[in-house]
């Protein structure tokens, strides 16, 4: 009868912490949120307790006594998170201020939660100096500002370090109602497909990408990380500071239109275009671009090697760079930036543009009106929009955007393994070639399938084959590049390329893979594994289209 008593007992109230015991294991970096969670989804089956042999009597005792202890335990821990959930501790906004440096812990608010965030400062993939500059305060300014982190994933990572909330009497100050940094954004063309609202970036369907070789301004891939400016063309001046010694310069629109004025034809690609792509394969950080974060158009305006010069810059023997400041800025000042070696900049045949026209119009506000850098062969990261300062300097930008992004790493590195001074800035881009019709689904028609896309390299290699298959690369054909003819070393700009092929007969689907080798003769790899990287960045394997074919 005791035996019996005992085992209601463990049934009771040790079983269902058994279960909570399990969700740990299960979870051990989330142990607060999964102990006091109540959702039976997140429990893995857990083994049955059974005696057996001889001595099943005594071991089923000692079994019994250590579940007991351990439901006791774990009855306690259950009854803490209930009473921290029901009870939650209190502060005030005055408290929260008094905890902004790690001696006395980083505190932060969103909504009326508190959150200690001392231990992960360190991890923000922004960098500290980011998350610090909410230390003691609210998190919502920031994140008007860097709309992503308005995500799932992003809130369950705070989650885990919250340690209470505000005082309900305790009301925000009037200084929170900040205005909109994104109220005066531009209109976009509808047809754009978005991939964030703030700041605003977005790309062109695939089936409207290659329709012209040269993309319209209104539908050309949109890449911004912070609120566009609204810049008075009067008033505009771009400033470039002079060597020691020189003349530092600050120029007009007028005086920049002075300078003999050059056009040349580019593609820019950003970095993490084909971004998806790597998520299929494992997750990565990053905006979810597919194929349509490149784009090409005409550009004018004045060489950059021209403006150095008349700043009195020339080539020296050791190494400098030419640093970019943009006038788009987070509520801190903190401007967009990035550079590339002087080395480029200063020769005349790479071609690197102070830009002021796209397609024969003012550059629209998107594409960094009045002034941009056009760097031909190089990262869209690179050409820095909204232009308010050039220098030369030792060493290459301090921005976030060149020091701590738009790297690539080993696919063995991760978060906590990454080490941002260990690799160079993406500068020069991989050969890269995509399908843009037909649409991965789409059915077509048996006898003929006619196959388009695009293809380009950096560095100015230009592309000189594109094969394609139609069953997943055991077999391939060569597809007919169009678009301008490539000068030697100077290729900036994609080749459009097209194929029509007979459907095998009797074939239900097609696995159509294309891939470009430039005049270096690099070729894209065959899949994302060997490729990937923490920011899915460079993703340039063999891109795939899975088609059905009507009977």
């Amino acid at each position: 009868m005791y035996l019996m008593s005992v085992t209601m007992l463990l049934h009771r109230a040790v079983i269902p912490h058994l279960r909570q015991a399990c969700r740990l294991k299960s979870a051990p970096s989330r142990l607060y949120i999964r102990a006091c969670s109540t959702d039976d989804s997140l429990q893995p089956q857990c083994p049955s307790l059974a005696f057996s042999g001889d001595n099943s009597s005594t071991g089923g005792w000692k079994v019994m006594g250590t579940l007991l202890g351990l439901g006791a335990v774990l009855a306690y821990h259950d009854h803490r998170c209930r009473a921290t959930q029901e009870s939650p501790h209190i502060y005030t906004r005055e408290e929260v201020r008094s905890h902004s440096s790690p001696e006395t812990r980083i505190w932060v608010t969103l909504g009326c939660e508190v959150f200690d965030v001392t231990e992960f400062v360190d991890l923000h993939p922004g960098g500290p100096s980011k998350l610090m500059l909410a230390a003691g305060g609210p998190l919502e300014p920031f994140w008007a500002l860097y709309a992503v982190h308005n995500q799932p994933h992003v809130r369950e990572m705070l989650a885990q370090y919250k340690i209470g909330e505000l005082s309900p009497e305790d009301k925000a100050p009037s200084t929170l109602k900040t205005s909109d940094p994104y109220i005066d954004d531009p209109v976009r063309h509808p047809a754009l497909k978005v991939n964030s609202q703030r700041p605003f970036n977005a790309e062109p369907p695939p089936e409207l990408l290659t329709e012209n070789y040269i993309t319209p301004n209104p539908i050309f891939f949109t890449r911004n990380h912070l609120p566009v400016p609204n810049l008075d063309p009067e008033t505009y001046r771009l400033h470039v500071v002079g060597p020691p010694g020189g003349q530092s310069l600050c120029l007009s629109l007028d005086d920049l239109y002075k300078f003999p004025k050059h056009e040349i034809t580019v593609t820019l690609q950003c970095a993490g275009n084909r971004r998806s792509e790597m998520t299929q394969f494992k997750e990565v950080r990053g905006l979810e671009w597919n194929i349509g974060a490149i784009s090409t158009a005409r550009w004018a305006g004045a060489r950059l090697c021209d403006v150095l010069a008349k700043a009195g810059h020339q080539l020296c023997e050791t190494e400098a760079h030419v640093c970019f400041e943009g006038l788009d800025s987070d509520p801190t000042g903190t401007a967009y930036g990035a550079s590339i070696p002087l080395a480029r900049a200063m020769d005349p045949e790479a071609e690197v543009l102070l830009a002021y026209e796209m397609n024969g119009q003012p550059l629209p506000r998107d594409h960094g009106f009045p002034v941009r850098v056009v760097v031909p062969g190089v990262v869209g990261a690179r050409h820095v929009k909204w232009l308010g300062k050039v220098s030369v300097e030792p060493e290459e930008s301090y921005s976030h955007w060149q020091r701590r992004d738009y790297k690539g790493f080993s696919p063995s590195v991760d978060w906590d393994t990454v080490d941002f001074d260990s690799a160079p800035s993406i500068q020069e881009l991989p050969v890269q070639s995509a399908i843009t019709e037909p649409k991965d689904g789409e059915t077509v028609q048996s006898g003929e399938v006619t196959i388009k896309g695009y293809a380009w390299s950096g560095g100015g290699r230009a592309v000189v084959r594109v094969d394609v298959s139609l069953d997943g690369g055991l077999t391939w054909h060569v597809a007919e590049l169009d678009g301008e003819e490539q000068r030697p070393r100077k290729a900036w700009a994609w080749r459009l390329w097209q194929l029509q092929a007979p459907v095998p007969a009797g074939r239900k689907e097609l696995n159509i893979v294309c891939k470009a080798v430039d005049d270096s003769y690099n070729v894209q790899p065959d899949t994302v594994a060997p490729i990937w990287n923490l920011r899915g960045v460079l993703s340039n394997a063999w891109h795939h289209v899975h088609v059905h074919v009507a009977p």
